[in-house]
């Protein structure tokens, strides 16, 4: 469990970050603007349109949005920050392995992200006390919510670990996920088959049935994948300082 002292002191350095209060508040303020207008979209059309396909799919799908934004100036700091300070070489001279620094560092991340999550909860819960409904549609799609999350984090930590620039860190985590959204849209310009191929890898239209209250195992693993990928491709960015004769 050595990757731990790593983990809390990220933690430490989150929810002691003016910077990190600032984007939760914008997440939070964003996320209670959106809830806002697609509950007011249901209210007008309640009696044409299910809540499922209505309310909770519009919201969990800009939860999503809002998460690619947010996220990548969380992440952008994780490594650039410690190689711009020089500390990264520090962290090297420690009882650590680069397995350790990584997952301890995605960790606290990834757990500042779901106390994010976790607070937008109260909408739904406030709604619930003058519209029950079932629950099963708002968990489904606040899983998927979490499995995207960590997967956009994987992506930032990769992209900070090889710069030292924060800016340049956060815009190419931007362009890899708008890339990755935008790859399934055009189906004149690729044709139906290859986007049929393009889509199953896509991290946004793998979203769609979680956003939809359908919790899909291969969905799941899909995800957990593509997180192992990118934190897979941090570990190579760091070993990488061996060959170059960095220790």
């Amino acid at each position: 469990m050595k990757f731990l002292c790593i983990f809390k002191k990220e933690l430490r350095l989150y929810f002691g970050s003016f910077i990190a209060y600032a984007l939760a508040a914008a997440f939070l303020l964003l996320a209670g603007y959106f809830f806002y207008t697609d509950m007011v979209f249901y209210d007008l059309f309640g009696d044409f349109v299910d809540i499922t396909t209505s309310l909770w799919n519009y919201y969990f799908l800009d939860l999503r949005f809002i998460s690619m934004l947010i996220l990548p100036l969380l992440t952008m700091r994780l490594f650039a920050e410690e190689k711009k300070l020089g500390t990264i070489e520090l962290l090297w001279t420690y009882p650590l392995t680069d397995p350790h620094i990584i997952l301890g560092k995605f960790l606290a991340c990834f757990v500042f992200f779901l106390a994010m999550v976790l607070c937008t909860a109260v909408y739904p819960v406030l709604l619930y006390t003058v519209h029950p409904f079932a629950w099963g549609p708002p968990l489904a799609g606040y899983l998927g919510v979490v499995l995207v999350g960590a997967t956009f984090i994987a992506c930032g930590t990769f992209f900070s670990s090889l710069t030292e620039n924060q800016v340049v860190s956060a815009m190419s985590t931007y362009g890899v996920l708008v890339f990755l959204w935008f790859l399934t849209w055009n189906e004149e310009a690729v044709g139906p088959q290859l986007i049929g191929v393009v889509s199953r890898f896509s991290l946004f239209d793998r979203f769609g049935d979680f956003a939809k209250g359908v919790i899909n195992t291969k969905d799941i693993a899909f995800f957990g994948l593509a997180t192992a990928f990118f934190l897979v491709l941090t570990l190579q960015s760091l070993e990488s300082r061996k060959w170059r004769g960095i220790r």
